[in-house]
């Protein structure tokens, strides 16, 4: 079993309520928009980090972390990327790739708004978490947390602070 900590669009915060969570997870999931390296290598310090970058990224992040992260995480194929989209939605760089070689989760960032919700025509789950920065259109600041176990997510729970 592994705790996994999931959040995206950082936009160069990272604050002890942040790092708080990141204590109580095995591994943390970066969906994107990081903003500043500090960011990362506050969360390296502590727990290993899967991340990607996203559109608001400098070179100095583009060169550390990879547009697309796939692995295997608990036995389920996970994809992280920061541009996906949603079911019957999803980004028209990826949407060939999804459609011929689902994975078992489909992680994405950038548009600020927490979503879960399964792809039933793909049989994987789409997950968005949200912003957890400062920076943006949003009124609240969310991550998500849960739990892999034996190939399925389970105590899914949403963190919320307000801006």
């Amino acid at each position: 079993m592994k705790k996994i900590l999931l959040l995206s669009d950082t936009h160069s915060y990272i604050g002890d309520d942040i790092l708080k969570h990141v204590k109580k997870a095995d591994e943390v999931w970066h969906a994107g928009d990081i903003g500043d390296l500090k960011v990362t290598d506050a969360i390296k310090k502590l727990k290993p980090l899967r991340a990607v970058y996203g559109n608001i990224d400098s070179y100095e992040v583009r060169a550390e972390f990879p547009e697309h992260n796939r692995f295997n995480c608990e036995g389920l194929d996970v994809w992280i990327t920061h541009i996906g989209g949603y079911p019957k939605r999803y980004s028209p760089s990826i949407k060939d790739e999804i459609a011929t070689n689902p994975p078992n989760v489909f992680v994405c960032g950038h548009s600020h708004i927490l979503k879960v919700m399964p792809d039933k025509k793909l049989n994987l789950l789409n997950m968005n978490p949200g912003a957890i920065g400062k920076h943006g259109f949003h009124n609240v600041r969310t991550m998500l947390r849960f739990e892999i176990d034996n190939k399925k997510i389970q105590n899914l729970e949403v963190i919320e602070f307000k801006r």
